[in-house]
């Protein structure tokens, strides 16, 4: 039970409390927390659940991946339980985003919530980026025109989908529709669900269960990976470029 050892001392820590503070809430002594940290005892399966509530987190995750890789505690909720991402650094304690491929756009469904499948996923730098845990998904189609099929949307992940902004643009992972890249509204006090709009008019807006959405990450700058052609420069093209750069900006100053 090597992980559960570095585990439990390193949330701890992540948590900022002491060890006494800790026992205490688990209901067990001091120098019993410390036998756990220093591998010298293996919590015994009441003192798990204990653990497994606590840090909100499954017991398996705790026993089964090593969570020191962890510099903070970016999470997401599924029912009463909370998954860490596994956040990876540079020397400089700067974060690399993690790229989610096209091809692996499928696989993410199902990996999302284990830490070594986000582990292995390919990760690059951006200088510019603002504090947060932030992640890199492949836009495919044109229902968010401009933004082109085969560009990346960079996002920072939302703990709470309540606190999605009305207007802005967001990507989900949802049960039913899959990774999303799309305009949001939050109507979760009124009737429980998200409406999500496509700046192509082609499309029309629809609306998804909140309980639906697995992950919510805030459109955050977004990587263009096709050059422009004449005909996408036209008087048109560019006044709807120029409103949605407009609509962003001022997002992003009233978020600030």
């Amino acid at each position: 039970m090597e992980n559960i050892t570095k585990n439990i001392a390193h949330l701890r820590k992540l948590k900022s409390v002491s060890q006494e503070h800790m026992a205490d809430d688990l209901g067990i002594t001091r120098s019993k927390l410390g036998s756990y940290e220093e591998g010298r005892a293996n919590p015994p399966i009441p003192i798990l659940i204990k653990l497994s509530d606590y840090f909100k987190l499954p017991i398996d995750i705790l026993l089964k991946n090593d969570l020191t890789k962890s510099e903070s505690l970016p999470s997401i909720v599924i029912g009463e339980q909370r998954i860490l991402f596994p956040m990876t650094v540079d020397q400089d304690q700067g974060e690399y985003i993690e790229v989610v491929p096209v091809k692996a756009s499928a696989g993410y469904l199902n990996g999302y919530g284990d830490p070594e499948y986000v582990e292995s996923l390919q990760k690059m730098k951006l200088p510019f980026m603002p504090v947060g845990n932030h992640r890199a998904f492949p836009v495919s189609g044109d229902s968010m025109l401009p933004v082109k099929s085969g560009s990346y949307v960079v996002g920072r992940f939302l703990e709470d989908i309540r606190s999605i902004k009305n207007g802005r643009t967001y990507v989900l992972v949802t049960v039913s529709e899959g990774i999303v890249y799309k305009r949001v509204y939050n109507n979760i006090s009124e009737n429980g669900e998200l409406l999500l709009h496509s700046d192509n008019k082609s499309y029309s807006p629809f609306s998804i269960p909140a309980q639906e959405v697995m992950e919510a990450w805030e459109f955050t700058c977004l990587i263009n990976t096709q050059e422009y052609s004449e005909q996408d420069l036209n008087l048109d093209s560019i006044m709807s470029m120029m409103r949605e750069l407009k609509i962003e900006m001022a997002s992003m100053k009233k978020s600030k």
